[in-house]
């Protein structure tokens, strides 16, 4: 029951909204033929200016999108060889630590 008052409120408004704007909002088939003629003529030199910045502009994007994808990836190859590196001195510190006969200098270390 809710459900049809609804929808008869609806239809109802929107036809008298199309009713009384119907002339402003429609057009007649020749203005609207024409128009469409008039829109599928390409003004040459204008239009083409505005592809070029439009492609111009992607490319940009796309170059510094590109940039920022490399900058990330070498961030992280740097940071992953530094942790590898320090992972390694940790360990060599230990092994010498660990090895260490008392002797000076460390005569096991250089041989």
């Amino acid at each position: 029951m809710i459900w049809t008052k609804a929808i008869i409120a609806s239809l109802l408004t929107s036809f008298i909204i199309l009713s009384r704007a119907g002339q402003q909002v429609f057009m007649v088939e020749s203005d609207a033929s024409n128009f469409f003629k008039r829109r599928s003529r390409r003004s040459t030199y204008a239009e083409r200016i505005a592809e070029q910045r439009v492609h111009i502009a992607n490319s940009e994007r796309r170059r510094e999108y590109n940039e920022e994808q490399r900058n990330e990836h070498e961030n992280y190859l740097e940071e992953d060889r530094d942790e590898q590196l320090e992972r390694t001195r940790e360990v060599n510190e230990q092994f010498r630590e660990f090895h260490y006969d008392g002797l000076y200098p460390r005569s096991r270390w250089f041989h």
